[in-house]
């Protein structure tokens, strides 16, 4: 049988650290869902890997990271320590040029993650506006905006996408609520 493929489906014991609180709300959780607390961490790690698939397929990169890392960056950026210079390598290393992510929005992104009143200022200097005051869920609306409009949005041949998420973000920085 040349060429078959044998694709083992035993489970693997994985040893793991956690404080002593999370281990007490892992307990909890399955005592109340009546399961075992292994299936309460198989949920988890099961729920993140649907969630940042992209990530650990090698073949997406550039923009098509984009989605991953406006929905789930700020959990990312602390919890890995996450900065711009390392952003920009997993979204941008071997990359074509029509499928790259500006250097600017990057640095938007990893401020969002870890510095969220520098980045509701630099959003407010690509509008002259006083982004000073916007709220994190504000400042993250304005941005999820801006970023899939420009990457994930672009291609649906309309060439305005890009004037409307600037509009967009003109006026959530500005206080307005548009939809």
């Amino acid at each position: 049988m040349k060429g078959r493929v044998v694709i083992e489906s035993r489970k693997q014991a994985v040893s793991i650290r956690m404080n002593t609180s999370d281990v007490r709300k892992v307990k909890k959780l399955a005592g109340r869902l009546g399961v075992r607390d292994s299936d309460v961490i198989r949920f988890a790690v099961k729920s993140m890997l649907a969630r940042l698939g992209p990530l650990y397929d090698p073949d997406v990169r550039g923009k098509n990271l984009v989605p991953v890392f406006v929905e789930f960056g700020t959990e990312l950026f602390r919890f890995f320590d996450l900065d711009g210079a390392r952003l920009e390598a997993i979204v941008n290393d071997g990359v074509e040029p029509a499928k790259r992510v500006d250097r600017d929005d990057i640095a938007l992104l990893a401020l969002t993650g870890t510095q969220e009143p520098y980045a509701a200022l630099k959003l407010s200097e690509l509008n002259q506006h006083d982004g000073s005051q916007m709220t994190p869920a504000a400042l993250a609306s304005s941005l999820r905006q801006y970023l899939y409009e420009k990457y994930v949005y672009r291609g649906n041949g309309n060439a305005n996408s890009e004037v409307r998420a600037l509009e967009t973000l003109q006026l959530a920085v500005a206080g307005v609520r548009h939809d």
